[in-house]
């Protein structure tokens, strides 16, 4: 019997790997306080619930009401826009869960190419089959690029990530469940970073992670020199705060605050002693990671040109004509 009294979601899984709904999984404990409280009237990736009703009786996509929708990847083909479309027309509060939902994640890469290039690239010239041929029949048609869900479609709530954090997500699910307003962060991976900055200001040139940078992996990561000031190229200064254990990354929820006050905060990539890869997106929605990143080289004299490969400050958040292939933009 449907109980009124639960909060009714429903979700969608479009251009992405499903690495979200691993990440919602891995709330762990209090996932169990949280499902009793929950009704999934739609979920393809967890329940059997059909496009076109359960017969296929139906002619066009049909989703039903819910009070929140989690759409995680971004829209690549025409049945991801239909898809999205019908669920930001069925769900009062719209979520847009991980990095290729946000800012089109590691798919949107892509949109350094054109399609043409890409199906000539995978279906003719490197295919293990002589003479095969690019699948049209029953293959919905793809789109010109990879877009962010809200390039087409109002977006509520962004929870960045590749994947989002566990805490973020349940703390975004609780604040609705007592109809709170979620405060969204305005902090940058740096600022939650402990390693040294010195400012020296020494460094001129951007060298690639393929040496160890310097530290004794005997002491804690708060006596580590910042990778930056160490010449290597780490998107902590134009990265969104939130990939930590215990970062709340600003994502307020009594969750996600108790959380932080039991756990480190150190970011993920730091923690391995690695440079941030800039998973989690610009810290504005709408930031430049490539362009904020230019300047905050520029203004510390450092050489912009020594930058090994500049696109690769894009690799998450190539949506929104931020990576364009470089055919098209010179026409």
């Amino acid at each position: 019997m449907e109980n009124d009294s639960l909060l009714k979601i429903a979700g969608e899984c479009l251009n992405a790997c499903s690495g979200c709904e691993i990440a919602l999984l891995n709330i762990g404990e209090t996932l169990l306080d949280l499902l009793p409280k929950l009704d999934f009237v739609h979920f393809p990736i967890l329940m059997d619930h059909k496009y076109y009703g359960q017969l296929g009786e139906k002619s066009a996509i049909d989703i039903p009401h819910a009070a929140a929708g989690i759409v995680s990847g971004g829209i690549r083909n025409e049945d991801h826009l239909a898809i999205a479309t019908e669920m930001r027309k069925k769900c009062d509060v719209l979520i847009s869960l991980g990095t290729c939902a946000t800012h089109g994640g590691i798919p949107a890469m892509a949109n350094a190419f054109t399609t043409e290039d890409l199906l000539d690239q995978y279906y003719t010239t490197k295919s293990t089959k002589p003479g095969a041929t690019i699948p049209f029949n029953g293959v919905p048609k793809l789109l010109d690029r990879c877009y962010a869900l809200d390039e087409h479609i109002k977006v509520d709530i962004y929870l960045p990530g590749c994947p989002p954090h566990p805490d973020q997500i349940g703390g975004a699910i609780f604040a609705l469940l007592r109809g709170d307003k979620l405060k969204l962060p305005f902090r940058s991976v740096c600022d939650t970073c402990p390693t040294i900055r010195k400012g020296k200001g020494n460094i001129k040139q951007i060298k690639r992670f393929i040496t160890t940078p310097q530290f004794d992996p005997q002491k804690p990561i708060d006596e580590m020199e910042c990778l930056l000031e160490q010449g290597y190229l780490c998107s902590g200064p134009v990265t969104k705060a939130g990939c930590s254990d215990g970062c709340s990354g600003g994502y307020s929820s009594s969750y996600s605050d108790e959380y932080a006050k039991n756990n480190g905060g150190i970011p993920r990539c730091l923690g391995a002693r690695v440079p941030c890869r800039g998973c989690y997106g610009p810290v504005k929605q709408d930031g430049n990671q490539l362009l904020d990143m230019l300047n905050a080289l520029a203004s510390n004299g450092i050489d912009i040109n020594t930058l090994p490969d500049r696109d690769s400050l894009l690799r998450f958040s190539g949506a929104h004509n931020r990576l364009i292939c470089k055919k098209e933009s010179n026409k």
